[in-house]
């Protein structure tokens, strides 16, 4: 392998980990924690302890990354937490 391929190789693996994302979900007063708990799984692909932890995160701390992607992954995903009530963003 040449010295360039492996420069090539690094920019790559650097551009790839620099398009990553999080997704933020943040405490709200209105939201119970089951509700949370069902969109984390439904929409993040959370097991149920996944998404009672995160749900804890948020309820503790006021926030919590519960995913890390691609924007275009992502997109969605927000765009249905927010639609069933819940408090995130894209960061």
């Amino acid at each position: 392998m040449s010295i360039l391929t492996e420069i090539e190789d690094i920019r790559e693996v650097k551009e790839c980990i620099e398009d990553q994302k999080d997704l933020i979900l943040y405490n709200d007063d209105f939201n119970t924690f089951p509700h949370v708990i069902n969109q984390l799984m439904k929409y993040c692909d959370h097991q149920m302890m996944q998404a009672e932890q995160c749900a804890h995160i948020v309820h503790n701390n006021g926030k919590c990354q519960v995913k890390r992607g691609e924007m275009k992954k992502l997109k969605p995903i927000c765009e249905a937490l927010l639609e069933n009530g819940l408090t995130a963003k894209i960061e």
